[in-house]
């Protein structure tokens, strides 16, 4: 063969070669692609054959899922690890969508892979600890050199990031709609002018008018009663020693100056008519702190206006008229009740929006992704201000629960030198912000008060953060304690400003703010109108000596009880102690409580049966933790407790497989045939009443005991988590 007829043969031949190299290494690249796809830890990449049965589970789906590979080949499908109810569904949906009957099942999850349609879809996937997480799937068929089916690939993942940040965006929005949207306030911003930008469906409702009438073109003083503020300006001119204009000025001066303000005004509607409103002002800030508008909540005055006409016409007929006792007496009733209820609705509508509000706010502040810097600062903020209303609104629910006749006491020997020790334990940390020194002299032990232990300290928890809020910085707070054969006595004397004659007379009356006109200090002004009509409630009186620039001393005096102890005519009888056996196993009984002296009477009965331990909790919180962690016998129960009720606990022991079981005695100075029987259908295994008689306590307790065995015995009780 000649060298011509020789060289297009190498040729051809080098030519190839040179794609048998390019073909090995697509096949390299495809291998590495497909290695890359089925070992990645970041999707999970499931392979069945043709009828389903897993036969590759990668290490992205073991750490997604929780099952190793071992647990799953051969033995299961793809949808015996998806959520049932999505598979039905997904099976129903495409069975409308492609006109043909799809079994629920594994079917569902691959039938339009099957018929070489592109799928990826949402599904919930569920781990092998039983969790789920939401997950994008995509489904491909894996075909042989024929184009038969030979089985699927899934390759997931995990859409949980996503899902947040959907949610997040929902939240937001839900926030934002709480705010504007409540039909029942009107919710008004403004620009720095005092033009109106925003003007909720609330106050269309209220007043009228809609956006589109005020928007850009007028002011909230257009909808004010003129000669209101008027007299508006002319009141704070005085107040603050500084002229301010009639019109939109009055209206927003202290909040253009950090001061909190809520006043009355008469709003008029667009077709003339006027009515009472509630407004509170807030400036709106920029993040330099420069004021960029304002916001003006209202709420609907009315109804107590009303209460009030009603009250005054019925103290006219009264002046007029000896004779409508009991007439009057019911009128009387009405009104105060329609205050009462109108307090509370109030309450509960304040209530609603801030739970929104405060909740969304917490949302946002640890949700996903993270609140920017600038962004936490408002959040925080908005937490701040919204805690701080809602300490007022239980302010003023505690009114209202207290006029309405509905407060319940339980009145019982109370030791004043552990009520003390408490209120100075929680005040201290307020204290040492403003840099004040207490003082808080000692009490003797056997000094024991008449009285409710959680309403005394509301009392003096009261006073004791007046005394600190109104003194001067580094000032100085007092407490003492005398007695008499009848009466004990508290006061709190501190260093503040102190106040006129003519102004101690006001202090018990609702809603005044005196020693707030500098608006240097927050409240409602009725802190010490609950604190009066607590005292009072529990038969004790309490009064203020002041003298200007030296400071105030407050007192409350309330009945005085004998020290709580087993005398001997309330003894156990021998006929009643248990004799103690050998090797008698222990028993434990936890007792919740928070007056010191009732549990120290108890601790005292309980010294007469052996093989019994006693714990002791303060509250029902640390009670329901005790209650899991040492599953007791039985549990002896105040109704009374400060925070979560008797009732509330039991509920909570009850819903606890852990503590379901075991009996729980309720001992309480709520003596009613109604509170009796309240507990009872609660749930208590007995309820005793207060002062405890020994007799019926132990007969009590020794039945508990022998059920509290009998379910031990017969029942296997789940251990604690």
């Amino acid at each position: 063969m000649s060298k011509t007829e020789n060289g297009p043969t190498l040729a051809g031949k080098a030519r190839g070669l040179a794609a048998e190299v390019r073909r090995q290494k697509a096949l390299l690249k495809t291998g590495a692609l497909q290695d890359a796809i089925l070992n990645s830890a970041n999707f999970s990449s499931i392979a069945t054959d043709e009828k389903g049965v897993i036969q590759i589970f990668n290490v992205g789906a073991e750490r997604m899922l929780g099952y190793t590979a071992a647990d799953v080949l051969n033995k299961i499908t793809p949808a015996d690890i998806s959520d049932p109810q999505e598979v039905v569904a997904r099976a129903e949906a495409l069975s409308v969508e492609l006109g043909t009957p799809i079994t629920p099942g594994f079917e569902a999850l691959v039938f339009k892979a099957s018929r070489g349609i592109e799928d990826i879809y949402e599904l919930t996937y569920i781990r092998k600890d039983g969790s789920r997480f939401p997950a994008v799937v995509s489904v491909t068929a894996l075909r042989d050199a024929q184009n038969a089916i030979i089985g699927y690939l899934l390759i997931g993942t995990d859409n949980t990031a996503r899902k947040q940040a959907e949610e997040a965006l929902l939240k937001a929005g839900a926030l934002q709609s709480a705010i504007f949207n409540s039909a029942n306030f009107s919710s008004i911003a403004t620009d720095a002018k005092g033009v109106i930008q925003i003007f909720n469906v609330g106050a269309e409702r209220m007043l009228g008018y809609t956006a589109a009438d005020v928007l850009n073109k007028i002011t909230p003083a257009d909808i004010s009663d003129p000669e209101e503020v008027v007299a508006r300006a002319e009141a704070l001119s005085v107040e603050l020693g500084t002229p301010i204009t009639p019109g939109f000025e009055a209206l927003v001066y202290k909040a253009s100056r950090g001061i909190e303000d809520i006043y009355e005004l008469t709003y008029i509607r667009k077709d003339g008519s006027r009515f009472p409103a509630v407004v509170s002002v807030t400036a709106l800030r920029d993040a330099q702190n420069a004021i960029i508008g304002y916001l003006l909540i209202g709420t609907d005055n009315t109804a107590r206006k009303q209460v009030e006409a009603e009250r005054a016409q019925l103290y006219k007929a009264l002046q007029g008229k000896n004779a409508e006792l009991e007439s009057a007496k019911a009128v009387a009733e009405k009104a105060n009740l329609a205050k009462s209820d109108f307090l509370s609705s109030m309450s509960h509508e304040l209530r609603t929006p801030l739970n929104a509000i405060l909740g969304f706010a917490q949302l946002l502040e640890s949700g996903a992704p993270p609140p920017t810097a600038a962004q936490i600062i408002r959040l925080h903020q908005i937490i701040k201000a919204g805690w701080y209303l809602l300490d007022l609104i239980n302010e003023i629910l505690d009114l209202a629960v207290i006029e309405s006749g509905k407060l319940s006491l339980s009145l019982e020997p109370l030791s004043l030198s552990d009520v003390l020790l408490e209120c100075q334990d929680m005040i201290g940390p307020q204290a040492q912000q403003r840099g004040i020194n207490t003082d808080f002299a000692k009490v003797d032990p056997t000094w024991f008060a008449h009285a409710d232990h959680t309403r005394v300290k509301q009392a003096l928890i009261n006073l004791l953060s007046n005394a600190i809020k109104y003194n001067r910085d580094h000032g100085m707070v007092a407490v003492t304690c005398t007695a008499t054969p009848e009466h004990l006595r508290i006061s709190i004397k501190d260093s503040g400003a102190g106040l006129p004659p003519e102004k101690l007379a006001q202090l018990f009356q609702p809603f005044n703010r005196l020693g707030q006109e500098t608006g240097a200090e927050e409240g409602t002004g009725i802190g010490l109108v609950v604190t009066k009509q607590l005292v009072e409630l529990m038969g004790g009186t309490i009064g203020v000596e002041s003298t200007v620039g030296v400071g105030s001393e407050f007192w409350i005096e309330l009945i005085r009880d004998v020290m709580p102890q087993l005398s001997p005519e309330h003894a156990m009888p021998t006929e009643l102690a248990p004799q103690a056996h050998e090797n008698a196993p222990q028993r434990t009984l936890l007792y919740v409580e928070d007056n010191p002296a009732n549990l120290m009477l108890v601790e005292q009965i309980i010294e007469g049966h052996p093989q019994v331990r006693m714990l002791s909790a303060r509250d029902a919180n640390l009670g329901i933790a005790l209650a899991r962690a040492h599953l007791p016998e039985v549990i002896l129960m105040d109704i009374n407790l400060p925070g979560l009720s008797g009732i509330q606990a039991l509920k909570i022991l009850r819903d606890d497989p852990a503590t379901a079981h075991i009996p729980v005695l309720a001992i309480s100075a709520n003596a009613m045939p109604r509170d009796i029987q309240k507990g009872l259908e609660a749930g208590f295994f007995r309820y005793l009443t207060k002062p405890i008689k020994v007799n019926e306590f132990m007969n009590a307790l020794d039945m508990a005991l022998e059920l509290a065995k009998t379910v031990s015995d017969d029942t296997i009780i789940p251990a604690p988590l």
